[in-house]
């Protein structure tokens, strides 16, 4: 097996993930992603000559959303009918930080 990423880079990835790894963590990772790396290494042996490169795995792949329109919504009257408390035009809501109360 080669080695591909040392300990050190490992530590680094760790580090940048904020993911805390003993000594001993860190030996395994590195030898687990050294092997996760090596069981990919068949991927380069196809022959990919004449194979164009495509944007999605799955191929013609193409964007489902519907366009953006412009539709009416929602008056503020409307929108506050439900609303179990209001003031001034807006929604009251329980306090959940300080002295209680609605804001």
């Amino acid at each position: 097996m080669t080695q591909h990423l040392s300990e050190a880079d490992v530590r680094g990835i760790a580090e940048y993930t904020r993911i805390g790894l003993t000594a001993e963590e860190v030996v395994a990772m590195t030898a687990d992603l050294n092997a996760i790396i090596d069981s990919l290494a068949p991927i380069t042996e196809f022959d990919l000559d004449g194979v164009e490169p495509t944007f999605h795995p799955i191929g013609d792949l193409s964007n489902v959303m519907r366009d953006d329109a412009v539709r009416g919504s929602f008056t503020q009257a409307v929108a506050l009918k439900n609303a179990p408390k209001q003031e001034s035009g807006s929604f009251l809501i329980p306090s959940i930080l300080g002295e209680g109360g609605d804001r």
